[in-house]
């Protein structure tokens, strides 16, 4: 099927995953690249790692180009005589001091980006640990600051160089397009970070990072120090892409208090909450076989995997022949996998599975899915498990009360017990069981399908992409009241002042008064059902609005009010109340 042709370019900038990696975002960025076939493509993904050789998703015909850039490489060093790199200096010098002041981090990560452009390395030659060390004591110095973590000559020599190796995004070149769409955590924006300020294009931002301060299992090895250092790196880089993006599309309002509370402008945010195509998740009945629990996920030391097995040996102890199925497990973290379930002695009890190409092998295959997920992992295989029909059991972190509703079981995190007990008591109930998944479903085909999302983005790219609208000019006449006098209608409602002094016919009211709505009319006129036509204009000086006198007030008790009549307004405008008569001529 041919696509229709493209009117705006996207660069759809990822950390390691579509087209060349399947998982959860993968499958995201997927939908939105087929679902929007009149945008063209560019498929940019960057990663630390030796990126595949082919893509693992077939590219549709709305793709112009797909690559994967790897960051952390030693660049080619140009160091020249008498070269002492003063522009990387003082950027560095900024963007250290913005670890710990707001403000400054900004304007020293686009001088780094600028300078990318003229040298491969924009740090070389910047002592950037002495820069570090210099930041770190000048706030240490300050009383009314918390204090830091102590930054020695080793911890600041190793935060260097992490930093330098993550600054390496810096440099990627990113395609001539219309707009960048930057999907995933702290890499991939900051090379999309340096690719707006260098072509000047908007930015889209997808918040799908995890709200926490974490740190990967790969850092708790460092020291305090140093992760005190890199925290402070990524919520910096963060804060500047939400001051950077033209528009920032969370997925839930979990992400989104967390954009707010990290600089994120209000009139910026759309949420827009992560969908699955229902064609590719059928609610397909239960297998006859023996219980079975199903759990999506890499299977790596950040997927939640440890906190699963530990819950699942206690429901194996209570549902002999319980089966867990690892589905999704990648191929760099099977011998972890492996690992994990020989310390528990689980044996067959656990098996592994490739990420099936079909989605509709996901989960067909268990009675019960555990949403057990990762710190930074995003609700996308929840909603294929609630898509699926299956009955959740889900751990309360991020966005899974919000996703999940009703619809499903949660427990809190860290209590592999409690989970145990949750688990086990679905699989003794198909009943509830079967309704849970059914519920489910229908929440899922009710708020979290693909057409949703893609029809949103494509909004979303038009109103950032899209060329100006051609300038357009409206005459409209008017006639406005004199600004020497109030207009009549004010006049009108503001009570006489009996204390005050006369004022000219027709002129503003006397006393001053700077609320001329402060006061209102007698009770007894607003109560009366004739019907009161207000002249938008002001009657001319020494006249009445109409040829004819104004009636005689009515007497007192009437309308519960004395009849006495408006000494300030007399010879300007008839007299609170005005009778029926005067009401419809007027």
């Amino acid at each position: 099927m041919k696509s229709t042709p493209s009117h705006e370019r996207v660069c759809l900038l990822t950390g390691g995953g579509y087209p060349y990696r399947r998982d959860a975002l993968s499958g995201w960025c997927r939908t939105l690249v087929e679902g929007l076939r009149r945008i063209r493509f560019d498929l940019l993904t960057v990663t630390d790692r030796e990126p595949p050789s082919a893509p693992a998703y077939p590219l549709p015909l709305n793709v112009g180009s797909a690559s994967a850039v790897q960051i952390g490489r030693e660049p080619a060093r140009e160091r020249r005589r008498g070269d002492n790199n003063e522009t990387g200096r003082g950027a560095a010098h900024l963007l250290c001091r913005g670890l710990l002041e707001e403000g400054r981090f900004a304007a020293g990560l686009r001088g780094l980006a600028e300078l990318a452009t003229e040298r491969p390395d924009p740090l070389g030659g910047v002592p950037l640990a002495d820069l570090l060390m210099d930041a770190w004591r000048a706030r240490a110095d300050s009383p009314d600051d918390p204090p830091l973590p102590r930054l020695g000559h080793r911890d600041a020599r190793t935060a260097a160089t992490l930093l330098k190796h993550a600054l390496g995004a810096l440099v990627v070149p990113l395609p001539e397009t219309d707009l960048i769409h930057c999907v995933g955590g702290t890499t991939p924006l900051l090379a999309a970070l340096a690719g707006r300020w260098r072509a000047g294009v908007p930015l889209l931002l997808t918040e799908a990072r995890a709200p926490v301060a974490r740190h990967r299992p790969s850092e708790e090895r460092l020291s305090p120090s140093v992760r005190a250092v890199l925290r402070r790196f990524r919520a910096a880089v963060a804060r500047t892409g939400y001051a950077e993006a033209g528009l920032i599309a969370p997925l839930s309002a979990y992400h989104h208090g967390h954009a707010l509370r990290h600089g994120a402008a209000a009139t910026r945010l759309v949420q827009v909450p992560a969908g699955v195509d229902p064609s590719e998740y059928p609610g397909a009945a239960e297998l006859n076989t023996d219980p079975a629990v199903v759990w999506a996920g890499s299977g790596g030391p950040d997927s939640g995997l440890a906190p699963l097995l530990a819950a699942f040996e206690q429901v194996a102890a209570a549902q002999p022949g319980t089966v867990l199925h690892l589905v999704g497990v990648t191929p760099a973290h099977e011998d972890f996998c492996a690992e994990q379930i020989e310390r528990t002695g689980l044996g067959r009890a656990v098996r592994l599975h490739p990420l099936p190409a079909d989605p509709r092998d996901r989960y067909t295959a268990g009675h019960v899915v555990a949403h057990v997920p990762g710190p930074a992992d995003p609700p996308y295989r929840l909603i294929e498990a609630m898509m699926s029909g299956r009955a959740v059991v889900g751990v309360d972190v991020g966005p899974a009360a919000e996703t999940l509703g009703d619809a499903g079981v949660l427990v809190q995190p860290d209590y592999p017990a409690e989970l145990a007990i949750a688990i086990a008591g679905l699989l003794r109930a198909p009943g509830r069981r079967r309704q849970l998944g059914d519920a489910a479903r229908r929440r899922a085909l009710l708020h979290f399908t693909t057409d949703r999302v893609v029809r949103v983005y494509g909004a979303l790219y038009t109103d950032l992409a899209a060329a100006p609208p051609a300038p357009s000019f409206e005459l409209a006449l008017a006639v406005p009241a004199p600004r020497s006098e109030r207009p009549a209608t004010v006049r009108w409602l503001s009570p006489a002042d009996g204390a005050a002094t006369d004022a000219a016919p027709g002129g503003p009211m006397p006393g001053g008064d700077d609320d001329a709505l402060a006061a209102m009319p007698p009770p007894g006129h607003i109560a009366d059902p004739a019907p009161i036509a207000l002249d938008v204009f002001p009657p001319r000086p020494g006249r009445l609005c109409r040829a004819e006198e104004p009636e005689e007030p009515e007497e007192p008790g009437e309308h519960g009010e004395p009849g006495e009549p408006q000494g300030a307004l007399a010879g300007a405008s008839p007299a609170w109340p005005l009778s029926r008569k005067g009401g419809d001529e007027l």
